[in-house]
């Protein structure tokens, strides 16, 4: 795909049109009320949820698409002035109300953009999903796959969603006299929190913007801004603290649990006999980090603070599920839309043996630095006429053994986020 023909969550680039997987905030950095660049496309959530999240944005601009339905839209190709025709199909991404992923089908062949997703096995809304893909690919093949890699690595395994939701109640049940503050962003964990409060039969306290996005959501029933009415509370992420639980515990007595896939880092340490765990927490990066994700998951709950439990209820799919999927795609190529992470590895690094005939990132190398060598040795010929065609396809041949790829190499080459704009298409 040409730049400048699709951006997916990508606002900064000229771009005809525009595409939004959902409304978190590391998804829509550029965009605004004031946005003039061309349409968006979205879900119909995404669309209920646009003017709470960006007052005053024109809603002509706004293009909403139904699930498992294709699309086409007429673009203009930069390169020949002509129109092409591009096809497009939102599917449930099953990570926050209103997520979708984009399925695009035009010249340039098929690519799927998943953004943020959530593969799980026992997903209705991801068995969905599959019958949705196997009908729109028949027997086609996706060409490029832009996958949410942010637990792309072996370390990350957690369950599902519905076993940690069920690691919350127990928390709660097991402190039948505490407040309960749950740590939440300003859209996700609405299934969390509507399973906590069947499971426990109370109403759930949010602050009064969270609410307006619940009513929004349809959510009418199970939420209030009136503390009295209920001892369990979800609180905006950034508020959640040991600073804050160690206060709020100089009152009432009151447990904080932080719903999430990876550890949560304590910036204080609140009890002496923790202090040795938690600074060795504080100070462990990289390997180690992953190395030690496993024994964490371990026991799924854990205690990193005398009022503080964290429970690996995460809305990203992890690293099983995305070998699973990959493995239903078998695309001929792949890329992370994530490239900063504390996780973060090119995903061709774990998943080179399950996509494509053979190890792709190989693949891909060996072609880019042949045609490489290819265009010197045709340049080189061009240049003395008296040269014949037999000694140009044996400097080639030469050429090519000498080809050598390393793994530093290889993941310089490889792009560290999808940007579908580049040199195909332009995506995040």
């Amino acid at each position: 795909m040409e730049k400048g023909m699709i951006s997916v969550d990508r606002w900064a680039e000229g771009s005809q049109v525009y595409f939004l997987t959902h409304l978190h905030a590391d998804h829509t950095v550029g965009l605004s009320p004031r946005w003039k660049k061309g349409p968006v496309f979205c879900s119909h959530i995404s669309a209920r949820l646009f003017h709470h999240k960006f007052p005053g944005f024109d809603t002509s601009l706004i293009r909403t698409l139904e699930i498992g339905q294709w699309y086409s839209l007429s673009l203009a190709s930069l390169s020949t002035g002509s129109q092409t025709k591009v096809e497009v199909m939102a599917i449930d991404a099953n990570h926050c109300p209103g997520a979708v992923m984009y399925l695009f089908r035009g010249a340039f062949g098929i690519t799927l953009y998943t953004g943020d997703f959530r593969w799980e096995v026992t997903s209705e809304i991801a068995q969905m999903g599959k019958n949705m893909l196997l009908k729109a690919l028949k027997n086609d093949k996706i060409d490029i796959l832009y996958i949410d890699n942010t637990y792309c690595n072996p370390s990350y395994s957690f369950p599902s969603r519905e076993v940690a939701a069920q690691q919350v109640v127990n928390i709660i049940n097991s402190y039948p006299e505490h407040d309960i503050i749950i740590g939440i962003d300003t859209l996700g964990k609405e299934d969390l929190l509507l399973y906590i409060s069947k499971m426990l039969k109370v109403k759930i306290w949010v602050w009064p913007e969270r609410l307006q996005t619940m009513h929004l959501l349809g959510l009418h029933d199970n939420f209030t801004t009136k503390t009295t009415l209920t001892r369990v509370r979800a609180v905006p992420r950034y508020s959640f603290s040991v600073e804050t639980l160690e206060g709020l515990n100089t009152m009432r007595p009151t447990i904080g649990i932080m719903p999430s896939g990876l550890p949560w880092k304590l910036k204080k340490v609140g009890c002496k006999d923790l202090s040795s765990g938690l600074s060795s927490l504080k100070t462990e990066t990289g390997n180690d980090l992953h190395m030690n994700m496993r024994n964490r998951y371990t026991n799924n709950i854990e205690r990193y603070h005398q009022y503080i439990y964290t429970v690996p209820y995460s809305d990203h799919s992890c690293f099983s599920e995305i070998v699973e999927f990959v493995k239903f795609l078998c695309p001929n190529n792949i890329k992370g839309i994530v490239s900063s992470s504390l996780s973060y590895v090119d995903p061709c690094y774990h998943l080179h043996n399950i996509y494509g005939t053979s190890s792709l990132c190989q693949k891909l190398v060996i072609k880019e630095e042949s045609g490489r060598v290819e265009v010197e040795c045709k340049c080189t010929l061009a240049c003395d006429g008296s040269i014949d065609v037999k000694l140009k396809r044996k400097r080639i041949k030469q050429c090519r053994p000498c080809l050598r790829i390393t793994r530093v190499s290889l993941l310089r080459r490889f792009n560290r986020g999808a940007k579908l704009a580049t040199e195909d298409c332009s995506d995040e």
